[in-house]
């Protein structure tokens, strides 16, 4: 070992790697290779399992397999020995990447790694947005079994979670009322149809709205309207005639859909694996209720004679427009996504051990905040009522429909948690406790939703967490 021995390590040793040398090298003390995965993989295909690193930093993301040693701190400029107490080889690498991954498999014996500082590098003010809900981890270890001496594993600053997407626009608008039939036009003259919104869905009923028939024009009364559905408001028109009322009356608009419910803020703790840390993002709040559509406009009476229709085979009048349909309900707002963590060691179903070893954490990203419902749907606006003839001063126009309601608006997505900071967090073997100073940042808190209920749980501060 490095620094346990006085002379220079020779080159039967292993495989010798400095930011100065090349991948192209015999990886030698006098030609090293100039990455580490480059010597990893010389370490493997040659049988020496010993990598031997100066003390500099190398940016790249390395994996390491069951039965390697690596040496870290070493002296290039002479002889390779120790470079000193607190010179170590730094290894980092990009925002998101995991700059130490130890697996096993591979080979036999424990992996055995000295004087190295790994660091993952964390998330700038300035990188928030593009990099939304990253954690950063300095190593990860499955399956292997670890032995860790003077080494610093050191995570950064997490990024805060994404916020739950706008909408861009509301909900479908609904289809306008159909117009109600000239006065004359025969015996009986038939109501503006009615028009349904299916909301995009038309295999399911649940969620359609109808705007109200419109009122039949007959010889001796006008037909009322019928209300539009869904809901219990009597909002169609009346006809002429009815209840001794002189002229018809419009369809009334429809009632306007109910909003919908805020999503649950994120609680659970989530998860680790070898890919990392997957937080839990908020709950998306839920749609918005459909709108009742417009009452039908009341028809109007007819008749034959001096200022009516002219005869008496066709003297029913002008019936009424119907109501247009009413609009749907927006989608529930997207809930907010989990701020990444700062962790500084995966383990899953490792076992480790530590000798003089730092584990530091930077914060834990904030939750994103849930986002907005979408906003209800437009209802269609009423079709116009049936008109008299010119020459028939006596009669009275048929009434128009009313306007569908608008659709409720979704209701607010949930806030996402915030993520945690955490020394070690594992699965399986618990790690030891000797051996290990834990130093730990702040977890990230969690974002606000619509209420209490909507508002996501802060991260875990927490030297060692169990998942």
């Amino acid at each position: 070992m490095p620094n346990e021995s006085a002379t220079p390590v020779d080159d039967v040793c292993g495989v010798f790697v400095s930011t100065s040398g090349n991948d192209e090298h015999a990886a030698t003390k006098d030609a090293p290779v100039k990455t580490l995965r480059e010597a990893l993989a010389l370490a493997e295909q040659r049988g020496k399992r010993r990598v031997y690193a100066c003390a500099e930093t190398f940016e790249e993301a390395v994996e390491v397999t069951q039965g390697v040693t690596i040496y870290g701190g070493l002296d290039c400029a002479s002889g390779w020995g120790r470079a000193g107490e607190q010179k170590k080889t730094v290894l980092t690498a990009r925002v998101g990447e995991i700059p130490l991954v130890v697996r096993g498999g591979g080979g036999e014996g424990d992996v055995r790694i000295e004087d190295v500082h790994v660091k993952a590098r964390g998330v700038g003010p300035d990188e928030q947005v593009a990099f939304a809900g990253v954690s950063s981890i300095a190593a990860l270890a499955e399956e292997a079994s670890v032995e860790l001496v003077r080494c610093v594993l050191e995570a950064g600053d997490a990024a805060a979670g994404e916020a739950g997407a706008a909408y861009g626009v509301g909900a479908m608008r609904s289809p306008d009322g159909k117009p109600g039939e000239q006065a004359c036009s025969g015996d009986r003259t038939s109501g503006g149809a009615s028009v349904k919104n299916d909301c995009g869905t038309p295999e399911d009923p649940s969620d359609d709205s109808r705007g109200g028939s419109g009122g039949n024009g007959e010889v001796d009364t006008g037909v009322p309207g019928v209300k539009g559905s869904p809901g219990e408001t009597l909002n169609g028109g009346t006809g002429e005639g009815e209840e001794a009322a002189m002229v018809c009356t419009d369809g009334i608009a429809g009632e306007n859909g109910t909003e919908g419910g805020p999503g649950a803020g994120a609680s659970g703790l989530g998860e680790i694996s070898a890919a990392g840390y997957t937080g839990v993002a908020g709950s998306s709040g839920t749609k918005g209720g459909t709108a009742q559509g417009g009452g039908g406009g009341g028809g109007a009476k007819g008749g034959a004679g001096d200022g009516k229709c002219m005869l008496a085979e066709s003297a029913g009048g002008a019936s009424g427009g119907s109501g247009g349909a009413g609009g749907c309900g927006g989608a529930g707002g997207r809930g907010g996504g989990a701020g990444g963590s700062s962790i500084a060691l995966l383990s899953l179903n490792a076992t480790l051990s530590f000798e003089d070893v730092t584990l530091k954490t930077g914060h834990g990203g904030a939750g994103g905040k849930g986002g907005a419902g979408q906003d209800g749907g437009a209802g269609g606006a009423g079709g116009p009522g049936g008109k008299k003839l010119e020459d028939a001063r006596a009669l009275n126009d048929a009434c128009a429909g009313g306007p569908g309601g608008k659709g409720g608006p979704g209701g607010q997505g949930g806030g996402g948690r915030g993520g945690h900071a955490l020394g070690i967090a594992y699965r399986g073997a618990a790690p030891p406790a000797q051996g290990a100073t834990i130093e730990l940042g702040e977890a990230g808190p969690g974002s606000t939703g619509a209420n209490a209920e909507g508002e996501g749980a802060a991260g875990v501060k927490a030297e060692v967490q169990a998942f």
